[in-house]
């Protein structure tokens, strides 16, 4: 069953649309889930503030909220830097050396000049 206005090799499919309207509602789609996304996204922002405008008084709920930019960071880090080299045995080199020069107050600058530069010297023995 064709259309005469159909180019030959575009038949009606078994729902009787054609490809172009699948297209069409694919596209309506993705723009709905876009919308349900930002919703969501302003609501998990918005209704801390509206609903929580009292001071938070309980020392647990505020140590832990007090950690959460931290942790947040911490997970977000992490498995880019053991994916941001070829091997993981220069990532883990690059990681080490933050850490330890981290735990001795090191400059931010000086810690990310010379982890790099170790991941590069790390890369550079493993190749060969």
């Amino acid at each position: 069953m064709t259309d005469p206005g159909m180019k030959p090799e575009m038949k009606i499919t078994d729902t009787g649309t054609r490809p172009f309207e699948t297209a069409e509602r694919e596209n309506m789609n993705i723009w709905i889930y876009i919308a349900v996304m930002a919703i969501v996204t302003y609501l998990i922002r918005m209704l801390p503030m509206t609903i929580l405008r009292k001071e938070i008084k309980n020392k647990t709920l505020r140590s832990f909220l007090a950690y959460v930019p931290y942790v947040t960071l911490t997970v977000m880090t992490f498995p880019a830097i053991l994916d941001a080299t070829r091997s993981i045995y220069s990532a883990l080199a690059g990681f080490a050396t933050a850490l330890i020069m981290s735990y001795f107050k090191k400059s931010m600058i000086l810690v990310a000049l010379v982890s790099c530069a170790v991941v590069f010297i790390t890369e550079l023995i493993l190749i060969h």
